[in-house]
């Protein structure tokens, strides 16, 4: 990623309410020029509403946007130098993918000779050389997501907007076109803006992410930062699976009641009289369930005193009968105090 001085988008200070409801609630940020940033939450979070502002099909109720440094007021959308991807693909069924990705240059009435050596050079790009002569319809549901992103990036512009695009995909599919969006994006240069509700493909592909909740953003930051260091209780719970302690519970384990998240994987299960080196917190209790997840097994463990923490571990040396054979075994709970990371109740932008 090169980064401009320029962000490639600003807000400042932006709301956009639907009457009482405030779908995006005085929000600020930055997206370096280059880079590829996700816009991650819950529906009805505000996410998707800030690509609206963006792309301009929706306008602020209040503040700026900014892309690359002009102002977008008054602005309409086919006059800002962004293009968008959607979920649906929106191919034109009757013509062929060549022309599906020529349409942008077609509608500036681009040479023909232009548009169609311009189309090939973007089918390449997505790995669908050669099947500029079909329809839509013969085509796979992958497939058709590369030209629905083949014909965004044909007009070449500086922001591309992708609107939870991979979510009609099965996991597989979804799983190796989330590496070919990142290669595409590296390969190209220009600034992605991502939206999904999927945890795992913001942490997968994005140079940074920001976490949505009711309207504002409760973290900004790199994924390994957001997944690592949670800043607030939402994004402990949203962002991946985390054990959330406070109070009571927290005061037994770690000696103050302020509330701390702790990842399942960083928890390690062991026998009730195992040692406890110096730097690690431990708690006694009772496997009260186990999930078998193949690669991963998932415990519930019973806390003596009160209170629950969810364990998973990597099944290196277990099958399923091995874990299986874990329900209701007392166990000792060990791991570095280092990873209790501090939450707070709520987060702003």
């Amino acid at each position: 990623m090169v980064e401009s001085p320029i962000p490639a988008v600003s807000f400042r200070g932006v709301s956009r309410h639907f009457g009482d409801v405030k779908a995006v609630d005085d929000v600020s940020f930055d997206v370096a020029d280059g880079e590829f940033f996700s816009m991650l939450g819950p529906s009805g979070s505000g996410k998707t509403t800030c690509l609206r502002l963006i792309a301009g099909f929706e306008q602020p109720t209040r503040g700026r946007i900014l892309i690359h440094g002009e102002s977008t007021d008054g602005l309409p959308p086919h006059e800002r130098d962004v293009n968008t991807v959607f979920q649906d693909y929106a191919l034109f069924p009757h013509m062929t993918v060549g022309d599906n990705v020529a349409y942008g240059l077609m509608v500036k009435k681009v040479a023909r000779a232009e548009y169609r050596e311009r189309a090939a050079e973007m089918l390449e790009l997505v790995k669908l050389s050669g099947l500029g002569g079909r329809k839509p319809a013969q085509l796979s549901g992958g497939q058709r997501q590369r030209v629905a992103l083949a014909r965004a990036l044909i007009n070449r512009p500086r922001v591309l907007l992708l609107d939870e695009p991979l979510g009609a995909l099965d996991l597989k599919l979804r799983e190796a076109m989330q590496v070919e969006l990142k290669t595409i994006q590296r390969q190209v240069g220009i600034t992605f803006i991502y939206v999904t509700h999927d945890q795992g493909e913001a942490l997968a592909m994005s140079d940074r992410l920001a976490v949505f909740n009711a309207g504002r953003i409760e973290q900004i930051d790199t994924p390994a930062t957001i997944y690592e260091h949670p800043a607030t209780a939402f994004v402990a719970g949203f962002v991946g699976i985390s054990n959330l302690l406070e109070g009571e519970a927290a005061a037994r384990i770690i000696g103050e009641a302020a509330a701390f998240s702790i990842r399942p994987e960083k928890i390690r299960l062991a026998a009730p009289e195992a040692e406890v080196p110096a730097d690690c917190v431990s708690v006694k209790g009772q496997v009260c369930d186990v999930t078998y997840q193949g690669a991963l097994t998932r415990y519930a463990v019973a806390l003596d005193g009160g209170g629950a923490l969810a364990v998973t571990e990597q099944n290196v040396d277990t099958d399923g009968a091995d874990a299986s054979a874990a329900m209701g075994r007392p166990v000792r709970l060990i791991w570095r105090r280092r990873h209790n990371q501090p939450v707070g109740a709520a987060g702003g932008s």
